[in-house]
């Protein structure tokens, strides 16, 4: 946990702020958050692979801590119960509260607010680096080797344990369908040359097995 704490911090002073004992204690309530009992997917070692990818490419944009401390806000609310894109919305709302108090400048906690919205349906303008950077380092659990997609598959399913399995198969494949219909799922080019296509057959394989369908498992 502590070298999380000091990415943490990291990223506020890269962001504009001065940290002092309140962001430990704050970066300690929002590590708590993504350790409830609930989760099984979006866990800690999500918000760790997510960071970690953001790291990998920081390069590529010019706003990098706010990507940063968006991946720690994006899923800070996560209530498989809620509605629509209640949590990111939420989420947004209490980093926002948060980093304000922090005091982090507002130029930031805006850019901040708007990248963590930005994961509720992963459509990213053309030339907004900072968000493709966000959207892609959350989305990279796609493009992983079938095995472990699976095994994320499965932990979407228990978060969502308490849905009866018509329905779940239903708005599971709804999500799946969205995501094939993006333009593209990676943004950024060296991502996207790398994992959109296993990423792709990953998501159309699931979709086949929840529907019951071969078509476009190939």
């Amino acid at each position: 946990m502590a070298d999380l704490l000091d990415q943490w911090r990291v990223a506020a002073r890269g962001a504009g702020a001065r940290p002092d004992a309140r962001w430990t204690r704050a970066g300690k309530l929002l590590l708590a958050r993504w350790r409830e009992p609930h989760r099984h997917y979006h866990t800690v070692a999500h918000l760790t692979a997510v960071l970690d990818v953001v790291d990998r490419h920081a390069e590529l944009t010019d706003q990098a801590n706010q990507v940063r401390l968006a991946a720690w806000w994006h899923d800070a609310v996560y209530d498989p119960r809620a509605a629509g894109d209640t949590n990111e919305r939420d989420s947004a709302a209490l980093a926002e509260s948060v980093l304000t108090g922090l005091g982090v400048p507002a130029p930031a906690v805006a850019e901040v607010r708007r990248l963590v919205l930005l994961t509720a349906g992963h459509a990213v303008a053309p030339g907004d680096l900072g968000g493709a950077l966000l959207c892609d380092a959350d989305l990279a659990v796609l493009a992983t080797p079938p095995a472990t997609y699976e095994r994320y598959a499965a932990a979407i399913r228990r978060e969502y344990a308490h849905v009866p399995e018509p329905v779940f198969r239903a708005g599971r494949a709804s999500v799946l369908t969205g995501l094939l219909e993006l333009p593209a799922l990676f943004r950024l080019p060296q991502l996207a040359s790398r994992w959109e296509e296993p990423a792709r057959d990953n998501v159309r394989r699931e979709l086949a097995t929840l529907t019951g369908s071969s078509a476009g498992a190939d």
